[in-house]
């Protein structure tokens, strides 16, 4: 599997098509895109090997940096079986975690869960009923020891993303820059929405006759990282903040298994303060 992104020109798709070719590269799957106002240049290449000259991912890496270096590539080229390393994080509301570990075990996500952090001890159980250990953090109100633990539990597990799912504390601007590209949290709102506390009472409050969720990658600007997933339910005036929340919740764990899913696929690409999702 290849992605790659950098700045727009002539022969991109040729170089890399070409590539492959030679070495007897069968493409079964190939997306593109220019972004013109940001002259920059998407794609993604899965190939099949065809002859033992394709079997040596090292080499391929290494006879393939040539045309990185030729265009400027910020590329990646991994095997496909290639499963992304991931740390959850989670406080008290189980509905993302239970949908991501319940995945996992039936073999729907492609990764390797290296672990559950919590500022809680709530989730222990169905953790570790999964198999999975489980991490509980500093008590609360210590919250440079919490993310001290947080980010050495992430990288004694050389773990490549750690996945906010519903972790009710605000990421410190260090620990944001630390994990930048490699944090995603999942959102309780069609982002831009109501933020802070008692969102859907404040939805309804305010009539709402849609409610959403919304996977981002985290930055240091409270919910305005850059969006991976999206979706919304329509709902009327017959609603209750208490129907708001169960319909809330179930959007919430669709939206950021599908994000994590793109993900480990290798399909999510940065572009700035967007990105590109190739589905």
């Amino acid at each position: 599997m290849l992605t790659l992104v950098c700045a727009d020109r002539v022969g991109i798709v040729a170089a890399v098509s070409q590539f492959l070719a030679e070495r007897g590269g069968f493409i079964t799957d190939s997306q593109q895109y220019a972004d013109r106002d940001a002259d920059l240049f998407f794609m993604r290449v899965a190939f099949e090997a065809t002859d033992d000259r394709m079997r040596d991912t090292q080499t391929l890496r290494a006879d393939f940096a040539t045309i990185g270096t030729r265009f400027a590539m910020d590329w990646s080229l991994e095997e496909a079986r290639h499963r992304p390393r991931m740390l959850i994080a989670v406080s008290k509301g189980s509905h993302c975690l239970a949908d991501l570990l319940h995945r996992w075990q039936a073999g729907m996500l492609a990764v390797d869960i290296m672990g559950v952090v919590s500022n809680h001890p709530d989730m222990r159980r169905i953790t570790e009923w999964h198999g999975i250990p489980y991490h509980e953090l500093p008590p609360n109100g210590d919250k440079a020891a919490q993310e001290a633990a947080l980010l050495d539990i992430f990288e004694r597990g050389r773990s490549d993303y750690l996945i906010l799912a519903r972790y009710m504390q605000v990421l410190s601007e260090q620990m944001v820059d630390r994990l930048a590209g490699r944090c995603v949290n999942i959102h309780h709102s069609f982002l831009p929405g109501f933020k802070g506390a008692r969102p859907y009472h404040r939805a309804h409050e305010r009539g709402v006759k849609l409610i959403g969720a919304t996977a981002h990658f985290v930055t240091a600007d409270l919910d305005e990282g850059p969006i991976i997933e999206q979706a919304v339910e329509r709902v009327d005036h017959r609603a209750t903040p208490e129907d708001l929340i169960r319909i809330g919740r179930d959007i919430e764990a669709q939206v950021l298994a599908r994000a994590v899913s793109w993900i480990a696929d290798r399909r999510v690409l940065r572009n700035g303060g967007k990105t590109v999702v190739f589905r």
